[in-house]
């Protein structure tokens, strides 16, 4: 006997996944490339410009991707993080609470790093030491973050029995 077909639902856009990959994509060359050579910089200031399209994004979209549809408040987020911990937190069908949390953090660390690049380029900051530090405290707190994301991406498909990573490159996830 065949199983039925899942129904699924489009969540994510083409524009969502575009910057979603695009600044995984440029933020891992930039790791892998800490020189601060010129590919740095443009890779560093091609990221904060695939950040900005996204909030933009977030403010002018219809669908999932709009920020009023997926900010949950700080009430939501204490009680996602509760039943999280409790162990029986619910299956969002856009971005979780937490999710949400998180892609905040990751925009503004890619924002905060391209200002602090930025401003290294600058006569009135040239070879500051205590921007440089800024700089790469703020590079690695990311890369923490983005371990952090990268696991609970994980967590959440082994709970919820999703594919999330494949719902970011098809779009897709299964109805609730």
């Amino acid at each position: 006997m065949t199983p039925a077909p899942v129904s699924t639902v489009k969540v994510w856009d083409g524009l969502v996944r575009l910057t979603h990959w695009s600044v995984a994509i440029l933020i891992l060359a930039n790791f892998l490339n800490e020189s601060g050579s010129i590919w740095h910089r443009y890779a560093g200031y091609a990221a904060v410009g695939f950040v900005t399209v996204r909030g933009i994004w977030g403010l002018l979209s219809r669908g999932y991707a709009r920020f009023s549809r997926w900010w949950p408040g700080f009430s939501g987020i204490r009680d996602y993080v509760r039943a999280t911990l409790a162990g029986n937190a619910p299956r969002f069908i856009g971005i979780n609470p937490a999710g949400a949390c998180m892609a905040l953090l990751l925009w503004m660390s890619v924002l905060l790093l391209g200002l602090t690049g930025w401003m290294m380029s600058w006569d009135v900051f040239w070879g500051e030491e205590w921007l440089e530090t800024l700089h790469m405290v703020i590079a690695y707190t990311l890369l923490a973050c983005i371990g952090i994301h990268i696991a609970s991406v994980l967590l959440v498909s082994f709970r919820h029995r999703e594919n999330l990573p494949k719902s970011m490159i098809t779009g897709k996830k299964r109805e609730l």
